[in-house]
């Protein structure tokens, strides 16, 4: 095991014969057991561990920056590889990672994309789990704000927002409204940011106008995955979560699986 982010990032890297995106990175750290820790944001680590060395140590930082999140080492042939990604000046790149350090101008800083309804149990203050990545910290979504979408499956019945009430409880009143038995998926996008012991937060709005249009495009690209759009927007830079089971769900499970394992034991005496 590494002894720091920089010396796994930098492991994983050597290992990769193309340049990678700081969530990729994060992602085989943990996988493969070169750092551990119990942070809940492993990927916004890695991304603010790249851009810092970049921007504080520019002649001595091994990384450099290939591409909008997309990182690999000098000297390494993986420097060389094509990526599709867009080309930018030293000036445009020089700005991109300073953006990156500082806190991004984007109103979405997270979402999850066709969370499962039957993996969450439904009460009137929920918990709605999420990681950002399999082996991260869980996160409690249900104090969310944003907008969310129900789903028939992929088919979308419903768009709502939650700002008055948080997400989980918006969630919860479509359990037992008139759209209770028309949905079994749903996807959200959130206003608040998550902080790496895994609690939610609010942040200032500080964004223009093109990164405001940026956003909006790329949120309907996720939701609607129309056919001729093959990227999710120029400048969204909110973290996919994916979705966890509640502890509930599992404990459930167990009781269940040892109450027909005393049945059968029972009916075989």
């Amino acid at each position: 095991m590494e002894k720091s982010w920089k010396e796994a990032i930098k492991k994983v890297l050597e290992e990769s014969a193309t340049p990678l995106h700081y969530t990729e990175i994060s992602e085989q750290i943990l996988s493969r057991g070169y750092y551990e820790t119990d942070g809940a944001t492993p990927a916004a680590t890695v991304n603010a561990q790249l851009t810092a060395s970049i921007k504080h140590d520019r002649e001595k930082s091994p990384f450099i920056r290939v591409g909008k999140g997309i990182f690999t080492l000098k000297n390494s042939p993986a420097a060389s590889v094509e990526i599709s990604a867009p080309t930018v000046s030293k000036q445009e790149l020089e700005t991109l990672v300073e953006s990156d350090i500082e806190s991004s101008d984007s109103i979405i800083h997270s979402f999850g994309m066709y969370w499962q309804r039957d993996l969450v149990v439904w009460r009137n203050d929920p918990r709605v789990y999420g990681k950002q990545q399999a082996l991260s910290k869980p996160v409690d979504f249900g104090k969310q704000k944003g907008i969310y979408i129900l789903y028939d499956h992929h088919t979308v019945v419903y768009v709502g927002r939650s700002i008055d009430r948080p997400l989980g409880k918006r969630l919860f009143e479509h359990t037992i409204d008139r759209l209770a038995s028309r949905w079994n998926r749903f996807s959200w996008f959130g206003l608040l940011d998550v902080t790496s012991e895994g609690s939610l937060r609010e942040t200032g709005l500080n964004t223009s106008l093109a990164s405001l249009v940026a956003t909006l495009e790329a949120l309907l690209i996720e939701a609607l995955e129309p056919p001729q759009n093959r990227k999710r927007g120029d400048d969204f830079s909110a973290i996919e979560y994916i979705q966890g089971i509640d502890p509930e769900l599992k404990e459930r499970e167990i009781q269940n699986t040892l109450r027909s394992i005393e049945q059968k034991m029972r009916g075989g005496s």
